[in-house]
């Protein structure tokens, strides 16, 4: 159940935002209901031919014991690739995703538990333990369970946004960024930390004060405290370090300025605590795999479009 609701839950909370007419359903291999593994019974299934209509095509999951593919379902995935419709496979869908032939020569990840099935059913796949997504464009595949919330997130920021994806990430009160592989670059909310934490101020101080230079040794005088307590307390609070923090932060600030203004690269590296625009597309190419001015190339084109805000998603 909990694999199943959260496309849903993030895809309408796009609807629910006001973001965009994103609307999603059901589908499998034959119309009519379905059991899930605790038991509960799921009415009002639509039949395979309902995913033609789809702007993309989850996988939530699958089955414990790895079985095959349906035909009707193995002709859907094959279908919606075709059509260059978006293909998700969350946690052990990747398995249904690698039989329909999407993933073949490529990167994937799904539950730790499935490395070892997938990998003999399907020998070309690089799986990858490092990640908790991994994004081609056109097939995309999470870790187990909850991983599929922060692949969920990074679509909605790839379609709309970063402001679109934070303002949904806030609306669910979803964990703070989860640091990790390169492909996890979603806007997620500061965690809320009680007033008297030196760690919660911290952060909240940071965001402020990007554009300065934040040495481990300035952070730790700000939050009173030794460089290795600091350090240690960081750690524990964020579960990465001051370093990795802050270049985050000032990476997330840098797309939303190049998604979201006509500034110079020179001036968001400024803005941003990069100090030269060399050092930002160092960053940002390590990071995203592209340039600050590609990726503001993309995001404008998209801002043109029409069809951006509307969706069709089962």
């Amino acid at each position: 159940m909990f694999h199943l609701a959260v496309p849903q839950m993030v895809f309408d909370e796009v609807r629910r935002q006001g973001l965009g007419d994103w609307v999603t359903f059901l589908f499998s291999d034959r119309p009519g209901s379905i059991r899930t593994a605790e038991g509960y019974e799921l009415g009002r299934i639509q039949g395979p031919e309902a995913a033609e209509t789809a702007d993309i095509v989850v996988v939530p999951s699958w089955f414990d014991d790895g079985r095959g593919l349906s035909a009707a379902l193995r002709n859907v995935l094959q279908g919606a690739h075709e059509k260059e419709v978006a293909v998700l496979g969350l946690c052990l869908g990747a398995i249904a995703v690698a039989d329909a032939g999407l993933l073949a020569g490529r990167r994937a990840v799904t539950h730790w538990q499935a490395f070892d099935m997938l990998g003999g059913r399907h020998p070309d796949i690089s799986l990858d333990q490092s990640v908790l997504y991994i994004d081609h464009g056109d097939v995309m595949t999470s870790a187990g369970t909850a991983s599929g919330l922060d692949a969920c997130l990074h679509l909605v920021r790839e379609r709309l946004g970063a402001d679109a994806a934070n303002q949904v990430a806030r609306s669910l009160v979803v964990a703070p960024h989860r640091e990790g592989g390169q492909a996890q670059y979603i806007d997620q909310p500061v965690p809320r930390r009680s007033a008297d934490d030196p760690i919660g101020r911290l952060l909240e101080w940071a965001l402020g004060h990007l554009r300065e230079q934040l040495t481990v040794e300035r952070l730790a005088g700000q939050a009173h405290m030794s460089r290795r307590t600091f350090v240690r307390a960081f750690r524990a609070a964020t579960g990465t370090t001051p370093s990795a923090w802050i270049r985050t932060r000032r990476l997330d600030a840098a797309r939303r300025l190049l998604e979201t203004t006509d500034l110079p690269i020179d001036q968001i590296a400024t803005d941003c605590g990069f100090g030269n625009a060399v050092t930002l597309r160092q960053n940002f190419a390590a990071t995203f795999s592209t340039t600050p001015t590609a990726y503001r190339r993309r995001f404008t084109t998209r801002s043109t479009a029409t069809d951006l805000r509307d969706g069709h998603v089962s």
